[in-house]
């Protein structure tokens, strides 16, 4: 009974799988993306993403996230949005190099810098004082869902509770979307501290929005060329 007991065990631990690399969990046919496609991509998602985010602080809602946390934050720091972006998705950093690998950071890196530059560069550009409050905040999270999607198909993040996101698709099949929405719901409700009811409430249906485009969007094995 010893000697079998023993010789099972070894054979069970050899019978569990080993987690898949990325590359192998690829369907064949899938044509990845160009270095090229990749580094485009990057770009414009952060520059749509940019552009929701300038609507939403213009009409002085707060969005969801790493970046709704920022703008709650640049109403109490004497910084600008791109400096307080930058040292919040600092910590995330290691989170994604130990999950994702290098080149996700890197690429993350890349697109939270072309997100901070954008943020300076559009309010001279576009006026959101006249802008309706709920018009901008729905058509800025619209945007920034956009922006942040593009940006995902592209190997990439925009850094802080992305990563986190992100992970949780990897390692649980959790939709990136609905982690995202419990991060959003959070900053959303921390906005209750220094804006009126009217404004928290703008700015739930515009996370809910933002996303409601992930959720329907970028879920597991619909994109594998993403990997």
């Amino acid at each position: 009974m010893y000697q079998s007991s023993s010789l099972t065990r070894p054979a069970r631990a050899a019978a569990l799988p080993s987690a898949p690399s990325p590359s192998a969990a690829l369907p064949s046919g899938v044509v990845r993306h160009s270095v090229l496609e990749n580094v485009a991509g990057i770009v414009i998602g952060a520059l749509v993403a940019s552009f929701g985010l300038a609507l939403i602080g213009g009409a002085g809602a707060v969005t969801g996230g790493t970046a709704g946390l920022v703008l709650l934050l640049t109403q109490v720091l004497p910084l600008p949005f791109a400096v307080i972006f930058t040292l919040v998705n600092a910590p995330f950093v290691v989170l994604g190099l130990t999950r994702k690998g290098p080149r996700f950071v890197a690429t993350s890196f890349a697109a939270v810098v072309l997100l901070s530059v954008f943020s300076l560069i559009h309010p001279h550009f576009i006026d959101t004082a006249s802008i309706d409050p709920l018009y901008a905040v729905l058509g800025g999270s619209l945007a920034g869902g956009i922006g942040v999607l593009i940006v995902f198909r592209h190997h990439a993040s925009l850094g802080g509770f992305n990563i986190v996101a992100l992970v949780c698709q990897d390692r649980f099949g959790w939709r990136v979307g609905h982690v995202l929405l419990i991060a959003d719901t959070a900053v959303v409700a921390l906005s209750a501290l220094t804006s009126p009811l009217s404004t928290v409430l703008t700015s739930a249906a515009g996370a809910a929005v933002l996303n409601l485009v992930l959720v329907m969007n970028h879920r597991p094995g619909r994109y594998p060329a993403a990997l």
